[in-house]
């Protein structure tokens, strides 16, 4: 079995973000291919929250070690202040120095062929591009989203940071890979200078065994409220809620929609206070529950058991798709985007057939069509992904695509070598 070293931030006991899925997963399924994961992260505490909810899918393949690191913005803050140099390129920057440590004394006792390190944390990226100067060793830079965007990162010391590191790992970097095909062509047009095989798109995915133990989702009954259910964290700033709570209390208010016929779930939207404030001001208590975050199976359950499923994304992030979309196509249930008509979540949701797109900043656009959109649910017409096609979005089938990437940068690495 061929070796890999897989340095991420987020890796089991991590909890609290949906992005320690991708991670993982590869991790779990890269054995399958051939590949033993070396995993190099995080010292326990410098996570914020842990569950052990998914240590289980840890392969006995994998070796994982851990290195020491610190979060500034709890480890040294002083009455909730800290200095900002103390956490860049990101709070967790000390992992740095302690990671090139551990990953070199990996690397000679378990001689991997190849390095690939995750993004949204950029120290596991600069640790990547360390150890590939250090050791000869070719990297894979798993970008997930970009690393500078319109107004992101928001902290102008971040943003210069960021944008002194990006260029440095797309240079240095065998691949550079990214979740959509918009997020692709941003960095295309962006470094035009390199050849645009090293970009490569492997989309994120639903596992299939997450579903396998479910038992048989519960169809709704004619005297009951259409549950429409959001799982996951929702955000002024990049999936606002309010133009659909408008919408949906002018789509009441016009007799459209009767308020005892639905029942809207954001499950673990993140600011429940906030988020409780918004439902009452839009007039929607008792159609609308914030309810607190579940163990990630529950979650999936309470997904396939809907009527219909919520997503969120602002036009801001037109390049990317949020990760919980794959596991709403699994689910077969109707989805209902609230997104912009020209992004990739859109794109993505007529590719798979699998929901109704409407203008995440259009209050009025909601209120006149949701009224027919809710009685498609109801009536069984609402448009469902086929099993065919949701399988294309399996977790499986994205890592088999990372493992020939693998394969390839290091058997280019071996040409260029010899």
């Amino acid at each position: 079995m061929r070796n890999v070293l897989m340095v991420s931030f987020q890796f089991p006991p991590f909890s609290g973000s949906s992005g320690l899925l991708r991670p993982l997963k590869f991790v779990k399924y890269l054995p399958e291919h051939g590949w033993r994961p070396l995993v190099l992260t995080v010292a326990r505490h410098a996570y914020i929250e842990t569950s052990e909810d998914q240590n289980a899918e840890v392969p006995s393949e994998a070796i994982v070690e851990r290195a020491f690191a610190i979060d500034a913005g709890r480890h040294l803050a002083y009455r909730g202040r800290y200095f900002g140099l103390t956490a860049l390129p990101d709070r967790w920057a000390s992992w740095w120095l302690f990671g090139v440590i551990r990953g070199l004394s990996m690397i000679r006792r378990h001689r991997p062929e190849v390095i690939w390190a995750t993004y949204p944390i950029a120290s596991a990226l600069l640790i990547a591009a360390s150890l590939s100067r250090l050791s000869g060793l070719p990297y894979v830079a798993d970008f997930r989203d970009a690393m500078v965007f319109d107004d992101f990162p928001e902290d102008p010391s971040q943003r210069r940071r960021f944008e002194r590191i990006e260029p440095r790992i797309i240079a240095s970097a065998s691949a550079a890979v990214f979740t959509t095909p918009a997020s692709r062509e941003l960095y295309r047009l962006r470094y035009p200078e390199h050849p645009t095989s090293r970009l490569v798109c492997i989309r994120n995915g639903y596992d299939e065994t997450d579903f396998a133990a479910m038992p048989a989702t519960a169809r709704r009954q004619n005297n009951l409220p259409l549950r429409l259910v959001h799982s996951g964290l929702l955000k002024l700033n990049e999936r606002d809620p309010r133009p659909f709570l408008a919408g949906l209390a002018r789509a009441i208010g016009a007799g459209g929609v009767r308020r005892g016929d639905v029942d809207v779930v954001f499950r673990a939207p993140g600011d429940e206070n906030l988020h409780q404030r918004l439902v009452a001001e839009a007039g929607l208590d008792g159609v609308v529950r914030i309810l607190p975050r579940i163990p990630y199976g529950e979650a999936l359950q309470e997904m396939a058991d809907a009527d219909a499923l919520l997503i969120f994304q602002d036009a801001g992030c037109n390049h990317l798709v949020p990760a919980k979309l794959y596991e709403c196509i699994r689910a077969q249930r109707p989805i209902l985007a609230l997104t912009d008509h020209a992004g990739e979540t859109a794109d993505l949701l007529r590719e798979s057939g699998s929901g109704a797109v409407m203008d995440i900043r259009s209050a009025d656009e909601i209120a006149t069509a949701l009224p027919s959109y809710l009685a498609a649910v109801a009536s069984g017409t609402a448009a469902v992904a086929s099993e065919v096609t949701a399988a294309r979005y399996s977790r499986r089938h994205q890592t088999a695509e990372l493992a020939d990437l693998l394969a390839a940068v290091a058997g280019s690495a071996v040409t260029a070598a010899a």
